[in-house]
């Protein structure tokens, strides 16, 4: 049975929480689903030290979104353990959450998979294909395939026990999870915009990231208008599906 969250997260005044790693990322393309239903949201960037709500009982669900650093340095980025009490006490009590890339595999970690440096880094526009489970999904079943999302990663992680996977890539089996009704993990970006992917080419880091993997950033944002028509319809089904599926 689907479940909208925990019995102290429903009622009027209640918000998503959406934990920002980096300036260069935001909502993108999931703030339109947002919007369509009638979802409020308010952006945490712990990294900047922000303090973690004291009162978690208004927060309707999580979005975890992307970010530079690896899941399993918590020594290196302190921020990311009080990121995780946050993820677990949603995943305690019923909220739904939604990761996007490091946002999947902190996930996937607090859900007692491995988190590990993949072989290759995987970056820019390329194919996923859904499997049997991501077919018979609620979220992406009519998604169709194969999907041409982008990809910016060089991490990977292993299947949460108990998780379904819903999507494969050539490069690496594990691209989406979901873990009970409400809980879903994706590795590719279904919400980047060619503003945001602009950003992440200006920006030095991430921009020496996408060099790294040999791919030519100018040659990435020549290509992103026309990947963007083709996936934005399906990224906006994708994300109705899921608040859907949330009961909103």
């Amino acid at each position: 049975m689907t479940r909208r969250g925990g019995d102290d997260s429903s009622g009027e005044g209640t918000f998503w929480l959406v934990l920002r790693h980096t300036q260069a990322e935001g909502l993108g393309l999931l703030a339109n689903a947002l919007r369509e239903h009638g979802v409020h949201h308010r952006y945490l960037d712990l990294p900047k030290g922000e303090p973690p709500p004291r009162d978690f009982r208004p927060v309707g669900g999580l979005i975890v979104l992307g970010g530079p650093m690896a899941a399993y340095e918590a020594d290196r980025h302190r921020f990311l353990a009080q990121e995780n009490e946050l993820i677990e006490r949603a995943l305690t009590s019923g909220r739904p959450v939604l990761g996007i890339c490091l946002g999947a595999q902190l996930i996937a970690q607090l859900l007692g998979a491995r988190v590990y440096k993949g072989e290759k880094r995987e970056v820019g526009w390329a194919s996923v294909t859904l499997t049997d489970d991501g077919s018979n999904d609620p979220v992406f079943g009519d998604a169709g395939g194969p999907l041409n999302v982008f990809h910016m990663h060089g991490d990977t992680y292993e299947l949460p026990p108990d998780a379904r996977n819903l999507a494969r890539s050539p490069l690496y089996e594990q691209q989406a999870f979901r873990w009970g009704d409400l809980v879903y993990g994706l590795q590719f970006h279904l919400e980047f915009t060619d503003t945001i992917i602009g950003r992440l080419v200006a920006e030095p880091e991430s921009r020496e990231f996408i060099t790294g993997a040999g791919v030519d950033p100018a040659r990435l944002v020549a290509e992103t208008p026309a990947r963007l028509r083709e996936l934005v319809p399906i990224a906006q089904r994708v994300y109705s599906n899921f608040f859907s599926q949330c009961g909103l």
